[in-house]
């Protein structure tokens, strides 16, 4: 049920009369099919198959089943059922696996989400398929059984002794990330835009970067993850419930332990970005969940699709409704999105001609809403990188000086925010703001001035209010002075256009 799970009793009566099997209890087409799978699966396994009335239950009833890791504890049931395992072996154990025709317990998704489950309702023991058993065995406090075929979850139950419980180390997998060699460095110029992105890290505070084609912002954005601050243990946990129900976790990986970085193509559908489907499943949001989600050509995306941003950008989670059900996804992401000045690219680019007609611009800018802009906290203009950048020796500040600074910025902020329930500025909501955001005098009269000039809403006020103290935890300053203000105004760069 979205990234949790609700355990299943898998009930199996068999009983005299001409051969049938029925599987009751709202199962879908993939659970329906089972019954052929299990069939196979158990005769090809030198088991014998029951000649009689064999009638499954899958309780709660009101709840629709689907998926296809009801296959092993259907077998089980009808091994126990007709004497082959002895019963009481099965009690405590919560089992979920998909079987081959020759016996093979193939890979499910959600692994790691059932084992939670199992976990708060008391149950001590899952077996799980081989491929999940590192997923699930990062959950503490429940043995996880590996099952690689039918036969050893027998062999296991009548004599004990076959399988043995694995065991993560998830300061292990934290040791061992995985580093793609990207770093800040490497990118020449554009100072005023990486103080900008250090700014959005800091506070985790949604941006967008304007500028003419290779200018950088691709390769600006892909280096976010590296000056973010390092995953927790429950972030990694709430992150990787998304990739195991959404089937991406890789076999190697049990954990994901890096910030996740998701790029879609501006041709993806509001089901793609969103989530959706006939049996909802999670979209581009919440796969960036606790990450950066990089929409580049914002523009170019549909309307429709961007305007769906709007409920995940404010409450850090997605609600898909659909007839039979409503599912909520973690969605809990920095928004970076990219765009170009015009349609050519090339209106702040003195270098080159711009060809587009003042009408083109303005429609081309007004593809993205108001209300859409809004929520995009900081605007910064990234302009074509001039030849003594690029000639130059030597880099920028790297990646691991930034990323501390970051961290700094937010322990300052957990600090403040405590038992607020959120850790960052860019969470907060208008009452805290005018609790924690209160400029002094100077920067008082600096907002008056930029609201009169340009004509800020209300939400994009109390967003230059947010990144003002942003700003002032990155100085270690307890007070918002005047300078912090001025920055956080310049960082509304669309506004300013605008008027």
């Amino acid at each position: 049920m979205g990234v949790d799970a609700t355990l299943v009793e898998v009930e199996v009566d068999v009983s005299p009369g001409l051969p049938f099997f029925a599987i009751v209890g709202l199962p879908e087409a993939a659970v329906k099919e089972s019954r052929e799978r299990v069939r196979a699966a158990l005769e090809n396994s030198g088991y014998e198959f029951p000649d009689d009335r064999v009638v499954v239950n899958l309780a709660p009833a009101h709840l629709k089943k689907e998926g296809t890791g009801f296959d092993l504890p259907i077998a089980m049931g009808i091994l126990a059922a007709t004497g082959e395992v002895p019963a009481d072996r099965l009690s405590g154990l919560m089992v979920l696996g998909e079987l081959s025709l020759d016996g093979r317990v193939k890979p499910v998704r959600g692994s790691l989400p059932m084992a939670l489950a199992a976990r708060k309702d008391g149950v001590k023991t899952i077996a799980v398929p081989e491929a999940n058993a590192a997923e699930a065995a990062v959950v503490e406090g429940v043995d996880v059984l590996g099952v690689a075929h039918i036969s050893q979850l027998v062999e296991h139950l009548r004599l004990g002794g076959v399988l043995f419980p694995r065991r993560a180390d998830p300061a292990g997998v934290f040791a061992a990330k995985d580093e793609d060699g990207v770093d800040f460095s490497e990118v020449r110029g554009q100072e005023h835009v990486k103080r900008a992105l250090l700014v959005a890290c800091a506070g985790g505070h949604n941006v967008i970067m304007v500028g003419p084609p290779g200018s950088g912002k691709t390769m600006l954005a892909k280096r976010l993850p590296t000056i973010l601050p390092e995953l927790a243990f429950e972030e990694a946990l709430s992150t990787t419930k998304v990739y195991s129900v959404a089937g991406l976790l890789a076999s190697d990986r049990p954990l994901v332990t890096r910030r996740p970085f998701r790029s879609p193509h501006h041709t993806i559908s509001d089901a793609g970005l969103i989530g959706g489907g006939v049996h909802p499943r999670p979209g581009e949001v919440s796969l960036a969940h606790h990450g950066v989600l990089f929409l580049d050509e914002l523009p170019e995306f549909k309307k429709h699709v961007l305007e769906v941003l709007r409920q995940p950008l404010e409450d850090g989670e997605v609600t898909i409704a659909r007839a039979a059900i409503s599912l909520t996804y973690p969605a809990s992401f920095m928004l970076v999105a990219a765009m170009n000045p015009c349609p050519c690219g090339f209106i702040s680019d003195p270098r080159h001609e711009c060809k587009c007609s003042p009408r083109e611009v303005a429609s081309y800018r007004n593809r993205i809403s108001g209300p859409l802009l809004d929520r995009l906290d900081i605007h910064v203009e990234v302009p074509a990188v001039a030849y003594k950048d690029l000639s130059g020796e030597g880099g920028g500040e790297p990646s691991s000086s930034l990323r501390q600074k970051v961290a700094d910025a937010r322990a300052i902020q957990a600090k403040r925010l405590s038992g607020l329930g959120f850790l960052t500025n860019a969470r907060m909501a208008n009452r805290h703001v005018k609790k924690f955001c209160r400029p002094e005098d100077a920067g008082q009269k600096i907002l008056e001035t930029a609201v009169d000039r340009l004509g800020l809403s209300a939400r994009a006020f109390h967003r230059v209010l947010k990144i003002s103290r942003t700003i002032a935890d990155l100085a270690a300053s307890p007070e918002i002075r005047a300078p912090h203000v001025a920055e956080a105004v310049q960082y509304r760069t669309l506004e300013r256009k605008a008027r």
